[in-house]
């Protein structure tokens, strides 16, 4: 799951990068808020941890922006901001949760897979196709009625193909999907991963075109 962490703090923001990352999280981690809203702009992202004090542009007019594009990424504002006031502009804006510094890494983490959940149910509660069921609320995959247990990037791997059934996602758009920025890719982990898939659910479920990408047939 891919996730953009906008924190100004050198401290806060490494130590909530390497944080986040040790509970599977993509994480990309910018500093900038001008930097944040173009990344907004041009990347999808799962998640996002907006500060809401950041230089150039501050986290509210980010989210306002956000939400003026029609997007409903989940956005966890973070703010040293505690009163109620503070609070309520900052979820009337479009901010999904609100956490006030300092915070709990354990309770942003489960306010983050709360959110997650949240909007798994709200797109797509259950996604099925050729006896496979992906249940991305319950994180739980099965097929042909029984368990399948998937690794982290398995299961985002085969959500995000099942979400796009009938269309071909490139190498590097999986690999968009499932890694952070400047994060050490081996040139075949998709490969990897694929094959995983292929012997845990069936060898014909994930098709590969050469040269293009994965694709699951719509038939």
């Amino acid at each position: 799951m891919r996730l953009l962490l906008v924190e100004d703090d050198a401290i806060l923001g490494d130590g909530l990068k390497t944080g986040l990352a040790m509970e599977g999280y993509a994480v990309d981690w910018l500093t900038d808020g001008l930097l944040a809203d173009e990344a907004l702009r041009t990347n999808h992202y799962d998640l996002v941890v907006l500060d809401w004090n950041l230089p150039r542009m501050d986290g509210l007019s980010i989210l306002k922006a956000l939400r003026k594009r029609k997007d409903s990424t989940p956005v966890l504002l973070l703010t040293a901001r505690d009163g109620v006031q503070a609070r309520v502009s900052g979820l009337d804006t479009g901010a999904d949760d609100y956490v006030s510094k300092p915070f709990d890494l354990a309770e942003l983490c489960a306010r983050l897979r709360a959110l997650a959940r949240r909007q798994d149910g709200r797109n797509l509660p259950v996604l099925e196709h050729k006896g496979v069921s992906l249940d991305p609320a319950a994180h739980q995959v099965f097929y042909l009625g029984r368990t399948v247990e998937l690794s982290q990037k398995e299961f985002e791997i085969l959500q995000f193909l099942m979400k796009h059934i009938g269309q071909v996602s490139s190498r590097a758009r999986l690999e968009e999907t499932l890694y952070a920025w400047g994060s050490e890719v081996e040139s075949n982990a998709v490969e990897v991963h694929i094959h995983h898939l292929r012997k845990k659910l069936h060898g014909n479920l994930i098709r590969t075109i050469r040269g293009v990408g994965y694709i699951i047939d719509a038939d």
